[in-house]
């Protein structure tokens, strides 16, 4: 099978299109390339052969000969999806939507999107399943949504969606991210050998590894597609559900002589635990072999090994809003996110964040 896979710079893209090539099938990739400098350590054995396009750029001809996408290409996380609300819409949603159109388009018969179980915001009753009702907090949350929506539209006989909502990721990954809860609380760990919580840490997130998101994609595109059309799956495990605090906890444990503080209630009020009965039953092939504490060893003997610095932790190459900021601040992208032309005479001026709000 040939799979088009978008955003394989990214912080799952790097786990992802490895996963994809060692399990059999041709991988041609795109990426707008906006977190290259992030690159922590060596940990893939393989990468794919990547085209530097920003999805809104991609044409028909992309798809030639391309039997499957899985489509990973957009901005993340909810922090920089409130400051910029805008220009997530015009990428998460629209661009997303004008994808799968072009795929549909071309003979593409298999669309696996990349969702979030952020989609259900606030969940006070029980653990939700994909049948819950969807209860968006944020601008990136709603945009899930809204493609979700579209794209259940657009599905028929020869096109046939598939929606992963992943947990909040976690894991070691060549393209680091350290603005993720448990990353982030490991990199604070190992380099200051203190966690201050600012809130009580009670809010329920359910985590999943990066490879075992990877995993969830092979299997959506291996399995028969009668199993996977138009379905929305929960991806994780619902062992692993975890109040904040349990988090902390655990990699507090992990890292010695680590301290833990925790402050009051604080202001996010999203908290949601969530069934992954459908995917570990329905989905051929799918298990989680991850959880929070062979994580959080993982990223210990990780930064160990690396000797990872304070600077290398806080440096914007690993925070998703640090480094738009830069290429904002530089002038390298404009106010709608295309990179500029760096040869042209008349570069435009560096855009403030304040100023695109």
């Amino acid at each position: 099978m040939k799979v088009l896979i978008t955003g394989t710079e990214g912080y799952l893209g790097a786990i992802v299109a490895p996963a994809v090539m060692r399990a059999g099938h041709r991988v041609t990739a795109v990426d707008t390339g906006y977190y290259r400098s992030g690159w922590l350590y060596h940990g893939v054995d393989r990468t794919a052969p990547t085209q530097f396009k920003d999805i809104r750029h991609i044409t028909a001809e992309d798809f030639e000969g391309v039997d499957a996408v899985v489509h990973m290409a957009e901005l993340s996380n909810d922090p920089l999806g409130q400051l910029l609300p805008n220009i997530t819409y015009d990428i998460n949603h629209l661009g997303s939507l004008r994808l799968a159109r072009l795929a549909k388009a071309a003979g593409v018969q298999r669309f696996v999107y990349m969702s979030s179980c952020s989609v259900y915001g606030v969940a006070t009753e029980g653990d939700v399943t994909e049948e819950s009702a969807v209860n968006p907090q944020t601008a990136y949350a709603e945009c899930k949504v809204l493609v979700e929506r579209d794209l259940r539209e657009l599905a028929d006989d020869r096109f046939a969606p598939t929606f992963l909502r992943n947990a909040t990721a976690f894991g070691a990954s060549p393209r680091m991210r350290f603005d993720i809860v448990l990353n982030n609380l490991a990199g604070l760990a190992w380099t200051s050998g203190e966690i201050r919580m600012t809130s009580d840490g009670t809010p329920w997130r359910p985590l999943v590894h990066a490879n075992d998101i990877a995993r969830a994609i092979v299997c959506a595109l291996e399995a028969p597609l009668e199993a996977v059309h138009n379905q929305v799956f929960n991806v994780g495990d619902t062992a692993q559900n975890y109040r904040v605090r349990d988090i902390a906890e655990i990699i507090a444990a992990t890292f010695p002589g680590c301290a833990l503080s925790f402050g009051a209630n604080g202001s996010d009020n999203r908290s949601y635990r969530v069934s992954f009965e459908k995917i570990n039953t329905r989905l051929p092939g799918f298990a989680c072999e991850w959880n929070a504490e062979r994580g959080a060893a993982q990223l210990a003997a990780l930064f160990a090994r690396i000797g990872m610095t304070k600077e290398e932790f806080e440096s914007r190459g690993y925070t998703r809003l640090k480094q738009l900021e830069y290429l904002l601040s530089t002038g390298q992208i404009d106010q709608d996110f295309f990179w500029t032309d760096p040869f042209s005479a008349a570069l435009p001026e560096p855009v403030l964040m304040e100023s695109v709000q």
